[in-house]
């Protein structure tokens, strides 16, 4: 007769039977968007021999530049960091029912406001680093305030308010730096430098700074605080059910802000980091797509904030070895615009992906269960 099997191993052989169906979509939707993507290549090249040769030396371009090379995983490490957190701006919005669309306004706000105070106040070393990623944090939490606070009291829809915004809140940051708080150098478009006491410490002489840690803690606060908490419970239960939260005493407006406030909150952290980790100034034109390329990784990580992180590393990488994949290669950089294009695609449209590769749904994995359980009784 065979012992039972202990509970802590059936647990775990739960916990990665879980971990793995999960993760069947987001993989499968990298590999069928690298195959459409090189099947384009292929026909637009004059042969298909020199078509797929370009996808080879292409992608081998991306890996190399992105992972091989000592620069490019540190290059890649950088990229992550806001990634990461501009993720878990759309991500915790999301898991209350609203689509945050303005994680790139958002992160521009919080470097605005948190340079502007690295310039002007001026305190010890570590409290001014401490104090000026706060004022990141404000700057992205008011400009997620707007919206949420729109939807939640007029029922302004979030998609269309947070677009809006993004556009205003660049045009104005471009003013400033233009305008009140330029450098006194004719030759340059930008604010004066951040003090050095409000700079991130960079790690062992490369670019790579203290922000990359900060924003994996962070990742790890948002799931706990999602996931351990009542207050995470009552914002995921908003996001399931309003109508049901509401009958169990949660208020849905008060989840749609605090939502849209951590948010916010969190894309400015990213922007701020950007400028006392890397730039030091803040430039014109300092938007850089990493709110637009947040929805992806949000997208993509089932908008988990621990999932977000290796998520994170698959467009890290992308941007990374874009330059190399057009140097290899001979193709343009927006074939990486492509890769984001078709990912967020598919893991948008899971469907498509279970009907390429003959995947069940968990609805039909459960009736398939059922049927058995009731055939076999």
């Amino acid at each position: 007769m065979s012992e039972p099997t202990p509970p802590t191993r059936t647990t775990a052989r739960r916990i990665l039977s879980r971990v793995g169906k999960g993760l069947q979509i987001p993989i499968l939707a990298i590999f069928t968007s690298l195959i459409l993507a090189g099947i384009a290549i292929v026909l637009t090249a004059q042969t298909p021999a020199i078509g797929w040769q370009k996808v080879l030396d292409g992608y081998w371009g991306i890996v190399d530049g992105a992972l091989l090379r000592g620069s490019g995983r540190t290059n890649t490490l950088v990229a992550m960091t806001p990634l990461i957190l501009t993720g878990l701006a759309v991500a915790l919005p999301f898991r209350a029912g609203l689509f945050n669309i303005g994680a790139e306004g958002q992160f521009v706000m919080g470097a605005l406001v948190g340079t502007l105070t690295g310039i002007y106040l001026n305190l010890p070393p570590v409290i001014l680093t401490v104090v000026v990623l706060l004022a990141g944090f404000v700057g992205g939490a008011f400009w997620g305030f707007i919206p949420g606070f729109l939807r939640a009291r007029l029922k302004a829809h979030e998609v269309i308010n947070t677009i809006m915004l993004n556009f205003i809140a660049i045009a104005f940051t471009n003013f400033m730096v233009r305008g009140p708080f330029k450098d006194p150098n004719p030759s340059t478009v930008q604010t004066l430098p951040i003090l050095p006491a409000a700079e991130l410490p960079r790690l062992f002489g490369s670019r790579l700074h203290v922000g990359f840690f900060i924003a994996i803690l962070l990742a790890a606060a948002a799931y706990y605080f999602l996931f351990k908490t009542t207050w995470g419970f009552s914002l995921r239960t908003t996001g399931l059910n309003p109508t049901a939260a509401q009958y169990a005493g949660i208020l849905p407006w008060k989840q749609y802000i605090i939502s849209m406030v951590l948010g916010g909150g969190l894309a400015g952290v990213a922007g701020i980091i950007e400028v006392q980790g890397i730039t030091h100034v803040l430039t014109e034109g300092f938007a850089s797509g990493y709110g637009f390329d947040a929805i992806a990784v949000s997208l993509l990580a089932v908008n988990n904030p621990l999932a977000i992180i290796p998520a994170a590393f698959v467009f890290g990488v992308l941007r990374i070895g874009g330059d190399f994949l057009q140097i290899r290669a001979g193709l343009s950089v927006h074939i990486v615009s492509i890769f984001n294009a078709l990912i967020l695609l598919f893991v948008a449209a899971p469907a498509i992906v279970r009907s390429v590769f003959r995947l069940k749904s968990k609805e039909e994995e459960q009736t398939q269960a059922s049927l058995s359980r009731g055939w076999g009784g």
